[in-house]
């Protein structure tokens, strides 16, 4: 048999749902059979006739709790709540000021805060109890310059997550989707133009952003009864991950050697290799790739690694 997920009779409120990744949210939701409410500060013209708006700036608690209440009091009851609202622009992390910080935080971590303690609220009475989705950023997993006070927001959510999903249980299941990089509208602000974004997208394992409707897939498992038995998780949306720049920045290196050093310098044992240490001023042992590597510690390799990118930084274009 066939699986179908099917949320007909459940009303699902998505935070941030009138555009980008939580417009794609509130559209998979809606494909699945469910009854959509939306909150934002502000409503947009193209806005389905069958969903329910519901205003607000959720970084205030109290107007939170307020929305969260509307929504119940609209339809009845309340089954699934997606914290998607979030963003920052990129700030210097030294002087960003105390303001920008707090608005940052109180969007990206206390509003989520704020709108799943009142769902729990509401959820806890239900007989069949509620589930919330927590949207996350890979920014609270690794460091995140220029986006510091996102990333430790974010980092912050994850924590919130495993802890209430663990509290709220048996009655409400709790999960975080944590996202890499999403194609929105808005894709230019963040990663340039086509040209820009085609670099950016051969970066990641998958060659390409996610689509907001593939976040909102993810939501609506974890949302479902599919994922009965998941509490506390976070699932990590990132087309594979961060590739390590420390790779090719030795492949730079590796280049870098080839052409400077033909194979009559070559050295017994090494690739193609230049005499030790001459490629690039790295230790007397040579760049990493000019030794023989199988006698040779990895931290030692990786501090050659560093040495011969230091020395090539302005080839790279790492400095």
């Amino acid at each position: 048999m066939a699986l179908i997920i099917d949320l007909s009779g459940k009303v699902v409120l998505v935070t941030g749902g009138t555009r980008g990744v939580g417009r794609g949210i509130a559209t998979r939701f809606a494909a699945a059979g469910a009854t959509v409410a939306v909150s934002a500060r502000s409503a947009v013209d193209d806005f389905p006739d069958d969903w329910s708006f519901h205003p607000a700036d959720v970084r205030d608690g109290q107007a939170a709790w307020d929305m969260v209440d509307d929504v119940v009091a609209t339809h009845g009851r309340i089954d699934v709540l997606v914290n998607n609202a979030g963003g920052a622009p990129p700030a210097d992390t030294a002087t960003a000021s105390p303001r920008f910080s707090e608005r940052v935080v109180a969007l990206n971590l206390l509003s989520a805060m704020y709108c799943a303690q009142r769902a729990n609220h509401h959820m806890q009475g239900q007989s069949d109890g509620g589930a919330i989705v927590n949207v996350a950023s890979v920014a609270g997993m690794r460091p995140a310059p220029t986006v510091a006070a996102y990333g430790a927001a974010k980092a912050g959510l994850i924590n919130y997550t495993a802890t209430v999903g663990q509290e709220w249980q048996p009655r409400v299941r709790v999960n975080a989707v944590t996202c890499g990089m999403v194609l929105t509208e808005q894709a230019e602000l963040h990663y340039g133009d086509n040209e820009a974004r085609e670099r950016v997208q051969s970066t990641i394992p998958a060659q390409r952003l996610a689509t907001p409707a593939e976040i909102g897939d993810l939501c609506v498992l974890l949302a479902s009864p599919v994922s009965g038995y998941v509490s506390g998780a976070n699932l990590v949306a990132n087309g594979g991950g961060d590739r390590p720049p420390f790779l090719d920045a030795a492949a730079g290196c590796r280049r870098c050697i080839e052409e400077r050093f033909p194979p009559d310098r070559s050295v017994p044992g090494g690739p193609r290799g230049a005499r030790s240490g001459e490629a690039c001023g790295a230790s007397t042992s040579g760049c990493w790739l000019t030794g023989e590597l199988a006698n040779r510690p990895t931290a030692q390799i990786m501090l050659d690694i560093s040495t011969c990118v230091k020395g090539h930084a302005e080839e790279f274009s790492l400095r």
